[in-house]
């Protein structure tokens, strides 16, 4: 009877060795199945902390910010009053352009993107950073870009002045003493005219690389070198013009300065035909081009640029 009882127990633990190999194998095959089948790449949770809000989208933010600056500007773009020259200005709108190019802007005037900018370009020159260009900044505006304009006018000496060719020139009558031009400014003026012409964009009429066609009048001078004599003669014609449009102390006595034919009337400073003007092909890549061969704007008249190097 001894024997039989060991005899089971024998079996029992067998029996027990068993189970336990194949419970143990089928563990391990399911663990490697569970591995095989795992992602390499482990679940993220995001923990918000309590009561703080998720992040928002940073142009979203902007254009909130700045939401009531750009109103304003919307709203002086045509209906701020100001004064230059003796003469009283209505709206900024005709200098878009370059206030978009001042505060390295694309967007338009009146929208928060460009409010933004303009509180950044304030910033910069320690002021306060509000967007809103009403008149203060408008004319702090307008003595930067009038900064950047010639310092010396010293009238040009005859050694320093070189004459044009009258097929350059909008009137090809012009007499030859009124197509003078300083001769380090006609040379930027022949570099900027054949990368103008150079532009698909612009469809200048030319028989060169850096020569226009008669028929073609965009980007041809105007007006170049004057002396005083014949300033004051334009002057007694023009009695109205003010120190805005006809300057006592005139930059074109250097004969760095050009007026270059960009649509419309040529030199008239009424606002319908500068409407016109700022507009243009022609004045658009000047505005966006003309500094890289040094020449700088006379914000007030579309067509006249100022060589500053």
């Amino acid at each position: 009877m001894k024997t039989v009882r060991v005899y089971f127990v024998i079996i029992a633990v067998v029996i027990g060795c068993v189970v336990s190999a194949v419970s143990l194998a089928r563990t391990n095959g399911d663990q490697a199945q569970s591995q095989k089948n795992e992602s390499p790449v482990k679940p993220t949770i995001m923990i918000r902390e309590p009561n703080k809000p998720s992040v928002t989208n940073p142009a979203s933010a902007t254009s909130a910010a700045f939401a009531e600056a750009a109103a304003k500007n919307g709203a002086f773009r045509n209906q701020l009053t100001w004064t230059f020259g003796g003469k009283q200005q209505r709206g900024w709108y005709l200098y878009d352009l370059l206030l978009q190019e001042t505060v390295q802007s694309s967007s338009p005037t009146g929208a928060s993107d460009f409010a933004a900018a303009l509180s950044t370009w304030q910033e910069k020159r320690g002021l306060s950073p509000e967007g809103i260009l009403d008149e203060d900044l408008f004319m702090a505006m307008v003595a930067y870009w009038q900064s950047n304009r010639l310092k010396d006018r010293s009238p040009a000496t005859a050694d320093q002045l070189v004459t044009a060719p009258a097929s350059e020139f909008y009137d090809p009558e012009r007499d030859a003493e009124l197509r003078q031009v300083e001769r380090t400014t006609y040379d930027a003026y022949k570099r900027m005219l054949a990368a103008a012409i150079a532009d698909p964009t612009l469809k200048l009429d030319h028989v060169g690389a850096n020569e226009l066609a008669p028929t073609e009048q965009f980007f041809k001078i105007i007006s170049a070198h004057r002396s005083r004599e014949y300033q004051e003669k334009l002057r007694r014609e023009s009695p109205n013009a003010g120190s805005a449009g006809l300057a006592v102390n005139s930059p074109h006595f250097t004969g760095r300065a050009l007026d270059i034919y960009v649509g419309g009337d040529p030199v008239d400073t009424r606002d319908s035909n500068r409407a016109i003007q700022v507009n243009t092909p022609v004045y658009q890549w000047l505005v966006r081009n003309a500094e890289r061969f040094g020449f700088r704007p006379y914000f007030y008249e579309p067509w006249h640029w100022e060589y500053v190097k």
